[in-house]
């Protein structure tokens, strides 16, 4: 018997699904930082609150993802929460059971995986320039959509008496220009601005929204941290002083809970929080996007996964999940 392409979707958290799913449009080369859906809800749940649904019993047309043929999910470091989440509800297994599955890569090489083969969905950030080269000289296609907006926040150790920073004073921060925090108001120490390494979303992240193109001073290497967590630490123990800077995704700081123990600043005199990420009013905006081979057939698993998180089914786990949906109520991007 064909089996129609429906998921056997999902018995709801009665308050925040209502089951009204609804396609989305993909995007060929989207904008970093698109903005939210103008009308979305100003508050997000924390990550993990609430039981996650159940999977409603499949009716004998309906598909059913099982281990056997659930796409194989890459992507970004701060999407694991998501992806975690969702081979849970699908699979209806345990988060537990679910995170064996769940094995990110981080940007850079997620997208590579993606066009070797080696992956058949991401929810990742957006690609660094060099990985778009690289897919334009393969001749790779793809169908890419935002499905979720985060910010780029900035970490200082959390005895630094600077709250807020501007954004032309974070670009020559880290282009050093400005190399003491006395410049900006704070004590007389010289600044030690940590970086992430090429492969990192956030940074290609912090290229593109601050420093606008403009070359990154070199750090040196043990400056570059690889690993979000190498960062934290290095960023709240440098020297036993307030002298480091380092950044991140909000998502990672306040849901994974990355930046416990340091201060995170605003920027523009504008605090990171959902509702000023959802409203636009936090300036450095980028988009997570949900990414699979163009040209899948309508009934293929991974194309089933792709369509269902551009939902609006999909965007009430997200939300769920603490992630700010970009989609509006009714379904589609704005």
């Amino acid at each position: 018997m064909n089996r129609k392409p429906v998921l056997s979707i999902l018995a709801v958290l009665a308050a925040l699904l209502l089951l009204t799913g609804c396609g989305a449009k993909t995007a060929a080369r989207p904008e970093p930082n698109a903005a939210p859906a103008a009308d979305a809800e100003t508050t997000a749940a924390p990550s993990g609150e609430g039981a996650l649904p159940e999977a409603a019993p499949a009716g004998e047309n309906q598909f059913v993802f099982t281990r056997s043929n659930f796409p194989r999910l890459d992507g970004s470091a701060s999407a694991v929460p998501l992806g975690q989440a969702l081979a849970s509800v699908l699979l209806g297994e345990s988060r537990e059971q679910a995170a064996s599955l769940i094995n990110f890569s981080k940007t850079t090489r997620s997208y590579r995986a993606l066009m070797g083969g080696e992956a058949d969905v991401l929810l990742a950030a957006e690609p660094s320039p060099v990985v778009w080269a690289e897919k334009d000289d393969g001749g790779y296609d793809w169908d890419m959509a935002p499905f979720a907006v985060d910010a780029l926040v900035f970490v200082v150790n959390a005895s630094n008496p600077v709250d807020s920073l501007t954004g032309a004073q974070l670009r020559d921060i880290y282009a050093g220009r400005i190399t003491n925090w006395s410049e900006v108001g704070g004590d007389n120490l010289e600044i030690t601005a940590f970086q992430r390494d090429e492969e990192a979303g956030s940074q290609n992240v912090m290229e593109n929204l601050v420093m606008e193109g403009e070359p990154m001073a070199e750090a040196p290497t043990e400056l570059v941290r690889g690993e979000m967590g190498d960062l934290v630490k290095a960023v709240a123990a440098f020297e036993d002083s307030p002298a480091a800077v380092g950044y991140m995704m909000y998502y990672a700081a306040h849901n994974m809970g990355a930046a416990d123990g340091l201060k995170i600043l605003s920027v523009n005199g504008v605090a990171p929080s959902e509702e000023t990420i959802l409203s636009g009013e936090y300036p450095f905006l980028s988009s997570y996007y949900v990414v699979t081979d163009a040209g899948r057939p309508a009934d293929d698993p991974a194309k089933l996964l792709y369509d269902w998180i551009l939902s609006a089914d999909g965007q009430r786990l997200i939300k769920h999940e603490g992630y700010a949906p970009i989609i509006n109520e009714g379904g589609g991007t704005p």
